[in-house]
């Protein structure tokens, strides 16, 4: 009992720290999306039940539509394409004899550098006409793209950023998965005269199949929360084709002052990533459990 109280003790000010920084402003959330909510001390809240959720789902439809659909969009193209480039990455590098601690220090640097600073730097690259990658198209004979002003390559050019962003961190993590692989299951395949594609098929990926699970899960509720590179890099432009929902309540938050409908929208996106994080741990649970 005495060890209890002591660990208690201990507990007690990192739980309320995080009640005070962390909980209580998910119950404030929650309870604003039922408000018409007013900073003015003269003008008290009012309680309007569903009606935030209402404009959000019924009037503001259209745009809410764009914004859920923006994000699918951005979801899927992350897992179709920054999905697997770290795993490429990570396979490629394992298997190198030579020069592999300069690539994983050159994979993993564009990691440290800031988001920020990142979306402003790829702005520029994919400036049209004068940016980098249209001028590389024009030097090889190809036409320029234009690919921040096209609504059909918009979003394509946004995770093609983030996938060049967090590829490298990722990356890390299957190295480090990749070290655990027993090494005399490579010596006995080399025995057995298997090629390195026989060997990535049989022993590489099966071996990182649960570490791969799990992270397609915090990529999804990570790509989810998508906001600093389209904000920076498109303003939700061309014609809403990078608009999300983060976007939608910065909009709501900051101006219009609508703070019941951007909580609202809030929330909603919280339920979606609870759902995913729930997800989650009963996949890293079910794999500790099979260890």
């Amino acid at each position: 009992m005495r060890s209890r109280i002591l660990a208690a003790g201990f507990l007690a000010p990192a739980i309320v720290f995080f009640a005070l920084f962390s909980w209580w402003p998910i119950i404030q959330s929650f309870i604003i999306s039922f408000q018409e909510y007013s900073t003015d001390s003269a003008k008290a809240s009012r309680w309007i039940g569903l009606e935030n959720f209402r404009q959000v789902l019924v009037v503001d439809s259209d745009i809410t539509a764009v914004a859920w659909m923006n994000v699918l969009l951005f979801v899927a193209l992350g897992i179709l394409i920054g999905y697997f480039v770290p795993i490429v990455l990570g396979i490629a590098i394992n298997e190198m004899r030579h020069a592999n601690s300069f690539f994983r220090i050159a994979y993993y640097l564009p990691a440290i550098l800031p988001m920020v600073v990142v979306t402003i730097m790829w702005k520029y690259i994919f400036t049209p006409e004068e940016g980098l990658l249209d001028a590389l198209f024009r030097w090889v004979g190809l036409q320029p793209v234009g690919w921040l002003i096209n609504k059909s390559t918009a979003m394509l050019g946004l995770v093609i950023m983030a996938t060049w962003k967090g590829a490298g961190a990722t990356m890390i993590i299957y190295l480090a998965a990749l070290q655990g692989v027993p090494a005399e299951l490579y010596e006995a395949a080399e025995l057995d005269g298997a090629s390195i594609r026989q060997r990535i098929r049989h022993i590489t990926i099966p071996q990182l199949l649960p570490i791969m699970l799990v992270l397609l899960i915090l990529q999804i509720i990570g790509t989810f929360q998508v906001f600093t590179e389209p904000f920076i890099m498109t303003k939700g432009g061309p014609a809403r084709g990078t608009y999300t929902v983060l976007m939608y309540i910065y909009d709501k938050l900051f101006r219009e002052y609508n703070y019941g409908q951007a909580t609202a929208m809030g929330l909603m996106l919280f339920l979606v990533l609870v759902i995913l994080t729930v997800i989650y741990s009963l996949v890293t649970r079910r794999q500790e459990q099979n260890r």
